[in-house]
């Protein structure tokens, strides 16, 4: 599982013309699913989401983390995550889950994650516009 995460002062997701989620100051967070992860996988990746000190305090570019900021999270779902750029020009997908398994994982990360952050989600498999100001720029990959 892969998680890249980008520190923003704002994020939202359009589809089909309406805007189905947006967030102010936080982390939007792309998460894509691989064919071996598992719950545990999940687990990991959420306690380092909002765990991960990556804000500023003070004088420190990287103190707090989302929760000690009090932001939230955008999580959209990002299958060319797990994309296979070895050969060739065109990226392969063959590493990428099998949709029904990714969903369900991406749903639990959802579930977890907002339990401990105020989190809004794009809509799994859409094709979606999704705009940031992203803050810093701060940019992560998380992997399990």
């Amino acid at each position: 599982m892969r998680v890249l995460l980008q520190r923003v002062q704002s994020a939202s997701v359009v589809v089909d013309g309406t805007r189905i989620a947006q967030i102010g100051h936080g982390l939007l967070a792309l998460v894509g699913v691989v064919p071996d992860d598992t719950g545990e996988a999940v687990d990991w990746l959420v306690k380092k989401t909002v765990g991960l000190r990556i804000f500023p305090q003070g004088d420190k570019n990287m103190n707090r983390s989302v929760v000690d900021v009090s932001g939230e999270v955008l999580l959209v779902s990002q299958f060319t995550l797990a994309a296979d750029t070895a050969k060739g020009m065109r990226p392969g997908f063959s590493n990428a889950a099998d949709p029904g398994f990714a969903e369900s994982l991406y749903d639990e990360f959802a579930a977890k994650l907002s339990a401990l952050v105020p989190t809004q989600t794009g809509r799994f498999g859409a094709d979606m516009q999704v705009t940031l100001t992203n803050d810093g720029p701060v940019t992560i990959l998380l992997e399990r």
